[in-house]
């Protein structure tokens, strides 16, 4: 074995950022890893254990993704009764977004040296305290500074998934475990804009926040029961030292900022990072365009009430659901083929990717449909039938996204994946607040037509390029001392 190999080797062992690799060998030898037992080894747990893990993160989720959009239908509401222009009002909507640009930034790192559990916990707490507050706000900087600093505490999941997901299960099976971890938080995008019409129209909108308050209490507790840490880093310094147990350990300060500083480093130095970025940032800002506006298509153009217009989403919660559970399967049996292929031992991260080739074609055929069909003004289910078509392509093209995330970096696809989802974050919080000016001049038919082109221009060309360039990408990333920042 070269010694670039037993390098990599042991940082796959360690589960410790290469940054700090090398520091916390020669500074905190009492860290170092002893033989790992099968309890200490996620990856060889019993497949009951890794799934209440798995759900217990996936519940956990639910209730984020229903208050990132339950506001959409009570937004006229809310505008008048707290005196909002109508772009105000779309900034508290997507001020929840924004925030989960940054907390991942935090909550990637730090999960990598105290273990995933407390990050989960103490956020998921945040999260309840900020979004109770929502609902008691009397102003509309109250509620925009409500809704962000819950945002904060919501978007730690997004680094957590891709770690605790990476260490309980492997690369073989990645497409069909996140396709079972997101079919629960799916559900809430359909979930959250149903209940907010429902709420807004027969109490008040106050009681969006109160009652998904009251489920992330519950959530709070399924997770204090259910989630187990999962890092094995964490897992192995807990063992040697058992007074540690439910104490946060100690940290050197300079290795703690250098953790932290991991994901913007790699943002900034890594080339297969940003070209991550870009495409999850496009796809799911597409998503959340097509959330914040779908609403309002239905009570304008349809003369529909705002509950009956919130029934709508449950054609994109379809999309997603049938998308996820399709294209999960069918990017592990593409995998498996390319590995054939490919005659390697070695599950490579790039034979996640041929997933988002049919992905990227289903969405641009659902952006026609549903564009023109609007534009048109056909009949409601023509438009959801484009909607379902659109959501399953970029559910899938998302998928495939993630996988390679999780696996391109993996002793630090925690921080990896909160320095992509930056690009996530301000792709959901932007494009929404540019559609309402892009569908009054352009139409629906065009202004789809266009994001369809683009979006399929993007995710085909990038990942083919991804393909064929992404090993030596990695390889030079490898080279690069993060330090250099």
């Amino acid at each position: 074995m070269s010694s670039d190999d037993s390098d990599r080797a042991l940082s796959l062992e360690t589960s410790v950022p290469p940054i700090l690799s090398q520091e916390l060998s020669t500074q905190a030898p009492h860290m170092a890893a002893p033989p790992v037992s099968v309890e200490h080894d996620p990856l060889a747990w019993p497949a009951a254990q890794k799934w209440i893990v798995t759900a217990a993160l996936s519940i956990s989720g639910f209730n984020r993704i229903i208050v990132s959009t339950i506001m959409a239908p009570a937004l006229p509401t809310i505008a008048s009764e707290l005196d909002l222009t109508s772009t105000q009002s779309l900034s508290a909507l997507s001020a929840f977004v924004l925030a989960t640009a940054f907390s991942p930034l935090l909550a990637g790192p730090l999960s990598e040296v105290y273990g995933r559990a407390p990050v989960l916990h103490i956020t998921n707490i945040w999260f309840l305290a900020f979004n109770i507050a929502c609902g008691f706000v009397n102003t509309g900087a109250g509620l925009i500074a409500s809704r962000t600093l819950a945002g904060f505490g919501a978007g730690a999941i997004y680094a957590l998934a891709s770690g605790v997901l990476g260490d309980l299960w492997p690369p073989e099976m990645r497409g069909t475990t996140i396709s079972i971890y997101l079919l629960v938080p799916l559900l809430g995008a359909a979930v959250g804009p149903i209940i907010g019409g429902y709420v807004e129209q027969y109490t008040t909108w106050r009681w969006i926040f109160w009652s998904t308050s009251i489920v992330q209490a519950l959530t709070v507790g399924i997770c204090f029961v259910c989630f187990r840490e999962t890092h094995r880093q964490t897992l192995e310094s807990k063992a040697n030292n058992p007074s540690s147990k439910w104490k946060i350990p100690a940290f050197p300060r300079h290795l703690l900022w250098k953790s932290i500083s991991v994901p913007p480093k790699q943002l900034a130095l890594y080339r297969s990072v940003q070209l991550q970025a870009i495409l999850s940032g496009f796809g799911y800002g597409i998503l959340y365009l097509l959330l914040s506006t779908y609403s309002s298509l239905f009570t304008d153009r349809y003369n529909q009430s705002a509950s009956i217009s919130g029934l709508h989403y449950i054609a994109i919660c379809l999309g997603e659901i049938i998308g996820s559970q399709i294209g999960g399967r069918l990017m592990d049996y593409l995998g498996r083929k390319a590995k054939q292929m490919a005659r390697s031992d070695r599950f490579e991260p790039e034979y996640h990717l041929p997933i988002i080739f049919p992905g990227a074609v289903a969405a641009a055929i659902g952006f026609l449909l549903y564009g023109w069909a609007a534009d048109r003004h056909l009949h409601w289910i023509i438009v959801d039938l484009g909607a379902l078509i659109l959501s399953l392509g970029t559910q899938m093209t998302g998928q495939g996204l993630q996988a390679y995330n999780m696996d391109t970096y993996p002793d630090s696809r925690a921080s990896t994946s909160a320095a992509v989802q930056v690009f996530r974050s301000m792709g959901a919080f932007a494009l929404p607040l540019a559609g309402p000016k892009m569908f009054a001049s352009l139409g629906y038919g065009w202004s789809n037509t266009l994001l369809g082109l683009v979006y399929l221009g993007g995710q085909v060309g990038a990942t083919a390029f991804l393909w064929k360039k992404g090993k030596g990408l990695r390889g030079v990333s490898e080279l690069i001392p993060l330090q250099a920042l």
